[in-house]
C-alpha cells in the first residue's frame, strides 16, 4: 500500500463543461485501506446546485423532444466508451473504497455495463404512446431529476439512475457520495466524450446536508431519486415535500435468510456467510440475519465459523484478498460499537469480534464476525450494521421462521435456502420484501429492485426503473 499522488477533482460538470465551484473549500477523499488522502473534490454549495439546475432546465426543453432512436444511439455510445474506460472505473473503485481487485474489476464495475445494456433494450421496446379504445396514453419525461447516490456500490447506483433518466428524456443533476466520488468523475468524462448534449447530465460534489438538502428543496427539480440510509431518505422526503416533487427511495435493509431443514443445510449456511460478507458487508440487501432450524443450531454454528474464518482480509491490491476495509473511520466505529453491543447483550460470539484482524495495524479493517443465539430484542438483530457481521437465530417451524424474518421495519430483500423448490416458493410468497432470493440467485439488471416498509418506495432497473422517470398523460377523445 504505497503513498500515491493526490488527485485533484475539484471542478464540477455543468452545461457540458468542467466548471470551478463557487467556494474554494474542498473535501479529502481517503483510501480506507491505507487511511491516506488520495483525492480532493470541491465542496458544493446551494449556489452550485442552482447553477446546475439552470443548465438542466434549459437542456430539458430540447432533450425531452428527442426521438427514442436518438436516445438509444446516445446510450449505446456511452456504453461503448464505458467499455474503454472500464479499468479506470475499476481502479477508482479500488482506490476510493479499498475494494479488492476481484470485486472492483468484477461486480462493482461490470454492473454498470449491465445497466446500460438493459436500459437500451428496455428503451427500444418501450411504447411511449399507447392507444386505447377511447383515449391515448402517453408517457413523458418528468423533467429535471436530482440523483443522490451512496458510497457502497457507487457505479451500480449512479448508472442505474442515469441510464433510465437519459432513456426517458429527462435531464439530471448527480450528487455522488463524498466518500467515493472518483468513479463518478470518470463516468462524467465518459458522458462528456459520448456527446451527451450540454446540460443533460450535471455533477456537483459535496455533503448531503448542504448539496443534498439544496437539491431536495429546489423548486426547479421535479424528482429526487435517492439511495442511502433510511434516515437520509426521511430527510430528503421532508425537504422535497414543500415543492411536491416525486421522491423515489431505495433505503436500508436487514435481510433475513431462512435456511431450510434439509440435506442442503451445509451449503446454505456456507454460501449465506459468504453472501453476507461480500463487499465487506456493505450492501443494503445483504443476508445479515440467518435463521436456522433449532435442532441444527450447533451444526450451523460450526459451518458458519469455518466459512467465516476462511475469508482472507487485507490489502486490496493483493490478488489473494477477499475482503477489504469498511469505508471510513465513522463506519468502522459504528461496526465496532454494534459488535460490542452483541457481546454485551448476551449473543454468542462464534468468531471475529472487536478490533482489526491480526497483522493489520492501519486501515478500517473489521474481523469477519459471526454471532449465534441472537434474539429479536438485540441491537445486532434490529439495526443495519453495514459491516461483515452475521447474526444466527433459530426457529421451530415455518410459521415462526416467517414471523422472525418479517419482524423488522425494513423490507428490501429476503433469502430462502434449501433443496425443495415448492417449499422455497411457499416461504417466498410470505416474506415482506421487494426481492426474495432463492438459493442466493441474483436479480442482475433485469429484475426490479426496491423495498417494502422503511426500505423505500421506488423501484430501479429495467422497465420499472424507466417508469420512475416518466409521467403518464391521458389524451381523451382521440
Amino acid at each position: 500500500m504505497s503513498t500515491q499522488k493526490i488527485k485533484e477533482h475539484r471542478q464540477f460538470y455543468m452545461n457540458g463543461v468542467w466548471t470551478d465551484p463557487v467556494s474554494d473549500d474542498s473535501i479529502d477523499v481517503l483510501n480506507p485501506a491505507t487511511e491516506e488522502v488520495v483525492a480532493r473534490i470541491g465542496a458544493g454549495t446551494a449556489e452550485d446546485v442552482t447553477r446546475a439546475v439552470v443548465s438542466a432546465r434549459k437542456a430539458f426543453n430540447s432533450f425531452s423532444q428527442t426521438s427514442k432512436q436518438e436516445r438509444v444511439e446516445l446510450l449505446t455510445e456511452v456504453r461503448n466508451l464505458y467499455k474503454k474506460r472500464f479499468n479506470d472505473i475499476a481502479e477508482a473503485i479500488r482506490e476510493e473504497m479499498g475494494a479488492p481487485g476481484h470485486l472492483a474489476f468484477g461486480a462493482q464495475t461490470a454492473v454498470g455495463l449491465g445497466h446500460l445494456k438493459t436500459a437500451i433494450r428496455v428503451l427500444e421496446q418501450f411504447e411511449f404512446e399507447q392507444q386505447r379504445e377511447k383515449f391515448l396514453i402517453r408517457y413523458e419525461p418528468i423533467g429535471v431529476c436530482g440523483l443522490i447516490t451512496p458510497w457502497n456500490w457507487p457505479i451500480n447506483q449512479i448508472v442505474s439512475k442515469i441510464a433510465p433518466a437519459i432513456a426517458s428524456g429527462c435531464t439530471t443533476l448527480l450528487k455522488p457520495s463524498e466518500l467515493s466520488p472518483i468513479s463518478a468523475h470518470v463516468i462524467a468524462e465518459v458522458i462528456d466524450e459520448a456527446g451527451v448534449p450540454a446540460g443533460v447530465f450535471n455533477l456537483v460534489d459535496g455533503f448531503g446536508p448542504i448539496v443534498g438538502e439544496a437539491m431536495s428543496a429546489h423548486p426547479d427539480i421535479d424528482m429526487i431519486s435517492f439511495t442511502g440510509s433510511t434516515r437520509g431518505g426521511v430527510a430528503v422526503a421532508k425537504g422535497s415535500a414543500e415543492t411536491v416533487k416525486r421522491v423515489s427511495q431505495e433505503l436500508g435493509g436487514k435481510s433475513a435468510n431462512i435456511v431450510l431443514n434439509d440435506a442442503a443445510l451445509e451449503m446454505s449456511v456456507r454460501d449465506g456467510v459468504l453472501a453476507c460478507m461480500e463487499n465487506t458487508g456493505q450492501s443494503c440487501n445483504a443476508p445479515t440475519r440467518m435463521l436456522v432450524p433449532k435442532e441444527r443450531h450447533q451444526e450451523a454454528i460450526e459451518i458458519a465459523k469455518e466459512a467465516s474464518e476462511s475469508i482472507t482480509v487485507g490489502n486490496p491490491e493483493d490478488d489473494q484478498t477477499q475482503l477489504g476495509p469498511v469505508i471510513s473511520d465513522v463506519q468502522f466505529n459504528k461496526v465496532q460499537h454494534l459488535i460490542q453491543s452483541g457481546i454485551d447483550e448476551g449473543a454468542m460470539l462464534v468468531t471475529g469480534g472487536m478490533g482489526r484482524p491480526d497483522g493489520l495495524s492501519k486501515g478500517y479493517f473489521v474481523k469477519p464476525t459471526v454471532f449465534a443465539e441472537v434474539t429479536s430484542d438485540m441491537s445486532i438483530f434490529r439495526e443495519e450494521i453495514f459491516g461483515p457481521v452475521l447474526s444466527i437465530s433459530t426457529y421451530d417451524d415455518a410459521d415462526e421462521a416467517v414471523t422472525i424474518a418479517n419482524d423488522t421495519p425494513y423490507g428490501l430483500a429476503a433469502y430462502v435456502s434449501g433443496e425443495d423448490p415448492a417449499q422455497l416458493m411457499q416461504f417466498a410468497r410470505r416474506l415482506r420484501a421487494g426481492q426474495v432470493h432463492l438459493n442466493y440467485t441474483g436479480g442482475g439488471t433485469d429484475a426490479p429492485f426496491g423495498g417494502f416498509k422503511q426500505s423505500g418506495n421506488g423501484r430501479e432497473k429495467a422497465e420499472w426503473g424507466l417508469e420512475e422517470f416518466l409521467e403518464c398523460k391521458a389524451i381523451l377523445g382521440n
